[in-house]
């Protein structure tokens, strides 16, 4: 037997059930002001259709190769990125005025980040240059290794972002754009290209046993694209992958089990939520998982490479044993099918505020001999001419001193204006520089070089054109270069 409801219930039940005209109106303007909306909206054709149903509920993403725009110059690449803006001046851009000019006041115009610290004294550079290889280009005494392959590189000193802060300078060499959030070079890589092997991630990011870079994980965020075109991290020491492989009383059989288990019950849960890019993402994840326990194992194992081969890229040395090992593991990826392995500084070494000309020489000796072995190996094993690589940062440093006085302490300040980047391999033209910044090497000021230009013509070599390659967000289809004014710097392909 149902109970009687409360006294107190019934006059509220009444008054929803009776209701005045008023009372009516009062209560359901916002509801009538809808309607009338959506039949004026209606009448302009602007509702939503399902024949235009989102782009993200309709397009199916994976790691499978995709086809590229024309015909590619490269299968893969590894960026060297050097945090924190190598000085230029005193590696790879020599300075006779400024040598000549030294401890005089800069006439020109300067933006400082540090301004308490500020000089407009001029510094010349501490070390000498010299031409190096058969193309005679000007190297500094600190790069000692990188002259050995300088008739492979194409120096490019004319590079730019027109900002000196390093986060939104970082954004626009890795991402396109001078603002966070946006998906990383490799991402667009991936995203464009997909994977040539099924047993390895696509990209793949090695970071510094000191630490994560300035900016941490959004250096290699798939930024608004699906979770799957993310760099995967492989750590700086063992074990370089976490969890990889199962305990041992769920190895074998146990396993093979678990898995094809768990790929059914992934299969019927994606059923019920199609287009969803989370889910599809960690259903992969879990697959390539499975799949990396024994190529990545193998992979990562350097104990197959020849005493020669280690010695060449420092390893076991005290000053190249880490970077020299990650370089390594680069090459052995990529020669596995990876198609963008991405190595990471922690910090910002590079960033020599003081004490310049000490710490420049702790940053080459850490990394010059591992960058040129990994250019030779690549060459001697057939994979260069498939593979680019990439060093340099995001900026680069001002011609003037910083924290000015006793001259072993005295450093360099941020410049953005113009800085040198090198390019190998791939489809790039060896034994050239291009560009050029001023007499003083603030500026660059002939064939300058934008992050836009740099990703328009990786994107060439890599055989996608910039402007076609998009990915739909937000109601827009964008581009890694933004629609932003770029070139394919052709002078510098082969």
């Amino acid at each position: 037997m149902t109970a009687p409801l409360p006294n107190d219930v019934l006059p509220q039940i009444r008054s929803h059930q009776f209701q005045s005209r008023r009372q009516f109106l009062a209560r359901n303007a916002m509801g009538i002001g809808g309607v009338a909306l959506a039949a004026l909206l209606n009448q302009e054709d602007l509702l939503a259709r399902e024949d235009l149903a989102p782009f993200a509920q309709t397009q199916k993403f994976d790691m499978l190769a995709k086809q590229p725009h024309f015909e590619p110059r490269a299968q893969a690449m590894i960026s060297l990125f050097m945090h924190g803006g190598p000085s230029h001046m005193d590696l790879t851009d020599p300075k006779p005025m400024l040598t000549k000019f030294n401890d005089t006041e800069y006439q020109g115009d300067i933006t400082y980040s540090f301004i308490n610290r500020a000089s407009k004294k001029l510094k010349g550079s501490s070390f000498k240059f010299e031409k190096r290889g058969e193309c005679g280009t000007e190297l500094s005494e600190l790069l000692p290794n990188l002259a050995e392959v300088i008739d492979d590189v194409c120096l490019i000193r004319s590079m730019h972002t027109d900002i000196n802060g390093h986060e939104p300078s970082i954004w626009s060499m890795n991402t396109g754009k001078a603002q966070p959030g946006r998906p990383a070079l490799g991402s667009w890589m991936t995203y464009g290209l997909g994977s040539e092997s099924q047993n390895l991630p696509a990209y793949v990011v090695m970071t510094d046993p000191g630490g994560h870079p300035v900016d941490g994980v959004r250096n290699w965020s798939n930024g608004w694209m699906p979770p799957l075109y993310q760099g995967t991290v492989i750590r700086p020491q063992e074990p370089r992958i976490f969890n990889l492989n199962p305990p041992v009383h769920l190895q074998g059989e146990v396993q093979r089990q678990n898995m094809e288990l768990l790929q059914k019950l992934n299969e019927k849960h994606l059923e019920t939520h199609p287009g969803e890019s989370d889910l599809e993402a960690r259903i992969a994840s879990y697959e390539l998982a499975a799949r990396m326990q024994e190529a990545a194992t193998e992979a990562l194992e350097l104990s197959q490479e020849t005493k020669a081969t280690l010695e060449m890229y420092g390893i076991g040395e005290n000053a190249t044993d880490e970077y020299g090992k990650r370089c390594l593991i680069a090459r052995r990826l990529v020669e596995r099918g990876v198609r963008f392995v991405q190595l990471f500084i922690a910090g910002q070494i590079w960033d020599n505020h003081t004490s310049l000309d000490a710490s420049l020489k702790s940053c080459c000796l850490k990394t010059d001999k591992p960058s040129a072995a990994l250019l030779k190996d690549l060459k001697q094993r057939g994979l260069l001419d498939s593979t680019v690589v990439h060093w340099g940062g995001e900026i680069g440093r001002l011609p003037v001193t910083e924290n000015h006085g006793d001259p072993s302490k005295a450093g360099r300040d941020h410049n953005g204006q113009g800085f040198s980047t090198w390019l190998a391999g791939g489809g790039i033209k060896g034994g050239m520089t291009y560009g050029e910044t001023d007499e003083f090497g603030h500026k660059a000021v002939i064939d300058k070089v934008s992050p836009n230009d740099y990703h328009a013509t990786l994107m060439r070599l890599f055989g996608l054109n910039h402007e076609e390659l998009t990915f739909r967000y937000n109601g827009l289809e964008q581009t890694i270069t933004d629609k932003r004014p770029c070139r394919v710097v052709e002078e510098i392909l082969a």
